[in-house]
């Protein structure tokens, strides 16, 4: 059984990491559990569809995992090792992920696109296994998780197709590397919502217009944004 890793406090020591020139003390501390919202859902699911639509709202940021492993170029290791497990349909390792996920994100403070004080973090594409799972706790507060559902795995391997075909994501063009992703989906990914506790988890159906999915989700966030930043 994987060593649990100890939940951060924001009583705890502030993280020398963080310590970045011009931020409050507050932004200081939050960015030791920075407050999130998980987006979950299979493959094709439309995470990233709904990920884009929300960066567009004040006091969300969203922060796709997907995309930062896509932007890192092939001349580096990281970026080697995605396209790797990538093209095979896999899970990038557990280490790698965090680290490549940690450092992209405390860039993104340093350049100002996101302040931890006044910005809900929306994650998409991570944690993605239930190891990652337990390792972010020491990064991550959850407060919510959008599980985008679908029973109809056709639908959304339909919808990666069409994607692939739009994007030329060639991750998503072969057959086998898609069912594939599904596979590992089923084993890996789903049990994620294991992790936290049921109430947590609010259920949206995935197949919909985009704009009847959003609204669902923004129903769901609205609420949790005004009690983090709001309450007081």
């Amino acid at each position: 059984m994987p060593r649990e890793v100890p939940r951060a406090t924001l009583s705890g020591p502030i993280s020398r990491r963080c310590a970045v020139p011009g931020r409050s003390e507050l932004e200081i501390l939050l960015a030791d559990r920075f407050p999130s919202i998980l987006l979950f859902g299979a493959p094709g699911a439309g995470k990233g569809t709904q990920g884009k639509v929300l960066a567009a709202v004040p006091g969300m940021f969203h922060h796709s995992s997907g995309e930062v492993f896509r932007d890192l170029g092939p001349d580096t290791e990281a970026g080697r090792t995605f396209m790797e497990y990538s093209n095979r349909g896999e899970l990038v390792p557990d280490d790698v992920t965090i680290r490549v996920w940690r450092d992209n994100l405390d860039q993104q403070i340093r350049d100002g696109k996101y302040n931890p004080g006044s910005d809900l973090l929306v994650l998409d594409g991570i944690p993605r296994s239930a190891n990652q799972a337990r390792l972010m706790d020491q990064h991550i507060q959850v407060h919510k998780i959008v599980h985008l559902g679908c029973e109809d795995n056709e639908a959304l391997i339909a919808r990666l197709r069409k994607r692939a075909i739009e994007q030329n994501r060639m991750d998503d063009a072969k057959e086998e590397v898609i069912r594939r992703r599904f596979e590992v989906y089923r084993s890996e990914t789903r049990p994620v919502l294991d992790h936290y506790s049921p109430p947590l988890i609010a259920e949206v159906n995935a197949i919909g217009t985009p704009m009847r999915v959003l609204r669902d989700i923004l129903s769901v966030l609205v609420p949790v944004q005004e009690q983090i930043f709001h309450s007081k």
